[in-house]
C-alpha cells in the first residue's frame, strides 16, 4: 500500500455491494476492512466471502466484530429461524405491502457505529459503504437521507468531525454496479449473496433473484454456484429471450 493514500474504513459484508465498495477503496485509498457477523443465517459463509475478498484485494488490516443484539433483537427472516425467508416473487408483494421480512432492524447504524469507532482510532476519514437504494428490497437504511443524517451524526459526536461516510453506489442499478465490479477486477467469483444458504446459493430468495438479473443484464456470467434448480430457471431465462 501507497504510504501516501488517506486512510479508509470499508464494511465489508462479504457480498457483491460491498465487492466492489471494497475494490474501489483499495484501489483509492490504504484500506482497511470490517465485518460484523450478527447471527445471521449464513454468517460462516459470509465470513469465508470477507477473508477471500480481503486475500484477493490485498486488505492487510482487518477487524471482525460480533453483534450479539440484532439477534436478541430479531424480527427479520435472517436472524430469527422462525420466519421464513421469502422466494423473490412473495418478496415482491410484501415490498408492495411495506418493508419485507428480510429487513434487519437498524442493521446499517449498528455496522456504520463500529466503523466510525474504528475510523478514529485508524485516523480514517472515509467511511465506504456499499449501500444502494435502485434495485433494492426497499431497505429504508439505503436511502440517501439515512446517509446524510448520518454524517451529521459523526460531525457532532466524534473527536474532530472529519469522517465521512461515502456510499459510491448508491444510485446505481445492480447491472451497472457489475459492470463497474468487472472493470475494476472486483473478485465477484469468492462473493456471496444468497439469504438462505451456505453451500449453494437457492437463487430464489430476492438477495439471489437481484444478483442473477443483474449479472445477465450486464452481459456476464455469474461465477457463483447455484442450486440446481436456480441454474435450470436462469437457462430457461436465457433461452426465453
Amino acid at each position: 500500500m501507497s504510504e501516501d493514500k488517506q486512510r479508509a474504513v470499508v464494511l465489508l459484508s462479504g457480498g457483491m455491494d460491498s465487492c466492489v465498495c471494497a475494490a474501489l477503496a483499495s484501489r483509492d485509498s490504504a484500506a482497511a476492512a470490517v465485518h460484523i457477523s450478527y447471527g445471521q443465517r449464513t454468517e460462516r459463509r459470509e465470513r469465508l466471502a470477507f477473508d477471500g475478498i480481503c486475500e484477493r484485494l490485498g486488505i492487510s488490516d482487518r477487524l471482525v466484530v460480533r453483534n450479539e443484539a440484532l439477534r436478541a433483537v430479531g424480527g427479520s427472516a435472517l436472524t430469527d429461524p422462525r420466519i421464513a425467508v421469502p422466494e423473490a416473487a412473495d418478496s415482491r408483494r410484501e415490498l408492495d405491502a411495506g418493508i419485507p421480512v428480510t429487513y434487519v432492524p437498524f442493521r446499517n447504524a449498528h455496522f456504520l457505529a463500529v466503523a466510525v469507532s474504528w475510523a478514529e482510532v485508524l485516523g480514517a476519514e472515509q467511511i465506504y459503504i456499499g449501500a444502494v437504494e435502485q434495485d433494492s428490497s426497499g431497505y429504508p437504511d439505503c436511502r440517501p437521507a439515512y446517509y446524510r443524517a448520518y454524517n451529521e451524526v459523526i460531525k457532532a459526536g466524534t473527536k474532530e468531525g472529519r469522517i465521512e461516510i461515502l456510499t459510491p453506489l448508491i444510485g446505481m442499478g445492480k447491472s451497472d454496479i457489475v459492470r463497474l465490479g468487472l472493470e475494476l477486477n472486483a473478485p465477484f467469483d469468492l462473493t456471496w449473496s444468497c439469504y438462505s444458504r451456505e453451500d449453494s446459493a437457492c437463487g430464489v430468495c430476492d438477495s439471489c433473484v437481484l444478483r442473477l438479473r443483474a449479472f445477465r443484464e450486464a452481459g456476464a456470467a455469474d461465477p457463483i454456484r447455484y442450486a440446481e434448480l436456480a441454474q435450470e430457471l436462469d437457462r430457461n431465462f436465457r433461452f426465453s429471450k
